[in-house]
């Protein structure tokens, strides 16, 4: 189905948010799951993890990262303009429950896929901590919205400009993990290597550790099998299989090096949709 764009606003250097208006999807999406986006009838599919949603207004909140061409298209357009396709809710949703202590971090543009997850885990009953981080401080953002959901909340910078000055894993470690703080579950979403070195550290205190590996998709029903990633030595699919898995059990090696296998054309394609982005819809 075609959504209207109700809403836009930059957030960051290449981060957007968008407000969809999107009745069916917002009253039956749950914390972890995304949507499939279509600009146009020759555009390609795009997987991006609902930010969040509004079943009483019948809209849908998306945030993405321009990173290629269908991102840089979508970006592009404004409030009051028509994505061609929509299609949702996908993705197995997050397993929410009262757990006790749960820590949940987001690195640069994975702020915003665990943000409905630590509000559901809040709702839930559960101590929430929250650790956002990103290279520097014009890169923070929904900083309001997950300390409102947040018993504890900290925000990290590469560079020091703001807040704990290291990474969010250091965090984590410093400050709960290494004084003994209990924390039963932790749930890390944002780049690959971040996530790897939320694991590694996690996995020295035996502590459950679960990651989201969208950012691996292509076109989210199963079938061309570009996600395809290792967890506990069995192959598993990102869009059907997850988009969650226990972080302890994921090949990050070979994880990463199937993030590079587009890279060379996407950024051709990226290139040549800037040299003629005055052009109708950048076709």
């Amino acid at each position: 189905m075609s959504a209207k764009i109700l809403a836009k606003e930059q957030l960051s250097e290449n981060v957007f948010k968008m407000v969809l208006d999107a009745p069916k999807i917002a009253q039956k999406r749950k914390a972890g799951q995304f949507v499939v986006i279509r600009i146009h009838e020759e555009g390609e599919r795009v997987p991006l993890t609902i930010a969040d949603a509004d079943a009483a207004k019948g809209t849908v909140t998306i945030i993405f990262q321009v990173v290629g061409k269908s991102t840089g298209q979508l970006s592009d357009l404004n409030a009051g303009e028509e994505l061609l396709d929509l299609v949702g809710p996908l993705g197995k949703a997050t397993h929410i429950e009262k757990v006790g202590t749960v820590a949940c971090i987001g690195g640069g543009v994975g702020i915003a896929p665990v943000y409905p997850i630590t509000q559901a885990l809040k709702n839930a009953g559960n101590h929430v901590i929250s650790i956002i981080g990103a290279r520097t401080k014009d890169l923070i953002f929904m900083e309001d919205e997950m300390k409102a959901v947040s018993d504890e909340f900290i925000v990290t910078t590469d560079d020091g400009t703001y807040g704990f000055h290291g990474f969010v894993s250091q965090a984590l470690e410093n400050k709960y993990l290494m004084p003994g703080t209990k924390i039963d579950m932790v749930v890390a979403i944002g780049p690959v290597p971040m996530m790897r070195a939320v694991c590694d550290t996690t996995k020295k205190y035996d502590v459950k550790t679960f990651v989201s590996l969208n950012s691996i998709m292509v076109d989210a029903t199963g079938m061309c099998g570009a996600c395809r990633v290792s967890v506990g030595g069995k192959t598993r699919f990102v869009c059907v299989d997850g988009p969650e898995f226990d972080g302890h059990q994921v090949d990050f090696r070979e994880l990463m090096d199937r993030q590079k296998i587009y890279l060379p054309e996407e950024k051709d394609c990226y290139d040549h949709y800037c040299s003629c982005k005055h052009g109708k819809g950048g076709r």
